[in-house]
């Protein structure tokens, strides 16, 4: 049975923490995880997340490993629309990742927090 994507997205709200930017950032700055952009290089280009280390979604799982050792790391996922960040973090879930959220604005507003 097919699944299409507007089904498979609300699945994975269920099990799918989400904060805000600012909520992300009072975290970040207290538990150092990190905060991930995985949109395209293009996209990244063209408006920028400074304060993001940037993984596309497509390398995600393979970098993850190389880049964050333990399980228990805070990550922090983002990207244009939520779609890619939620389904990135239902996938390191299942990597075994435990501390995931995905943030739940735009670009900008994610921008302006971590400028402040």
């Amino acid at each position: 049975m097919l699944i299409d994507l507007k089904t498979r997205i609300n699945n994975i709200d269920a099990n799918v923490r989400t904060v805000t930017a600012e909520q992300a950032a009072t975290e970040l700055s207290q538990n150092k995880g990190t905060l991930i952009d995985v949109r395209e290089a293009a996209e990244v280009t063209s408006q920028p997340v400074p304060a993001s280390l940037h993984i596309p979604r497509g390398i995600l799982e393979m970098k993850a490993l190389e880049l964050f050792k333990d399980e228990a790391t805070p990550l922090y996922i983002h990207c244009a629309s939520g779609i890619r960040a939620k389904l990135a973090a239902e996938q390191l879930s299942k990597m075994g990742y435990s501390n995931i959220s995905v943030v739940t604005c735009a670009i900008d507003t994610i921008n302006q927090v971590n400028q402040r």
